[in-house]
This record gives C-alpha cells, structure tokens and sequence, in this order.
C-alpha cells in the first residue's frame, strides 16, 4: 500500500517538502532541474506534484542509493578490536 494513501492527488511544493522533510526551495530546484515531475497551473504558475510522480521519485532515490552503496562499499577507517 502506497505512502500516500488518503493524500490529494497533487502537492504543492510545500506538501512535497514535508513529505521529503527537507525545504521548498529545495523541491524547487528538484522539479526545475526535471528531477521531480510537476505542473505549472494558473494564472499565477503554480506548481503542483501529482502523488504518484512523488512516489515515483522516492524509490528513484532508493534505487540510485542502492546502486552507489553497491559501487562504493562503506570501508570502516578503523579496523576493529582484535
């Protein structure tokens, strides 16, 4: 069952930063680089998230995650107690 269950089906960018506790200006530049799928909707522009492109986007990032620990293992610096 999905995360957002019971949610809207779009986000303004606000809902979007709450969700990923991070800041607006911060989703912003996640939609305005094309990382992050949004509309622009009335006069004045506003943008809006559709739940599922959030979605989408999250388990992007635990696959893109995934793949770098994959390809750069965590080396403790200290070598444990003999």
């Amino acid at each position: 069952m999905s995360l957002m269950a019971g949610t809207p089906r779009f986000l303004t960018l606000a809902d979007v930063a709450e969700v990923l506790n991070t800041s607006s200006a911060q989703v912003y530049a996640l939609v305005r680089r094309g990382e992050l799928p949004a509309i622009k909707i009335g006069g004045r522009g506003q943008w809006r998230v559709e739940a599922s492109q959030l979605e989408d986007f999250i388990q992007r990032m635990y696959d893109e995650t995934r793949t770098f620990v994959d390809e750069h293992p965590y080396v403790d610096a200290e070598p444990r107690g003999e």
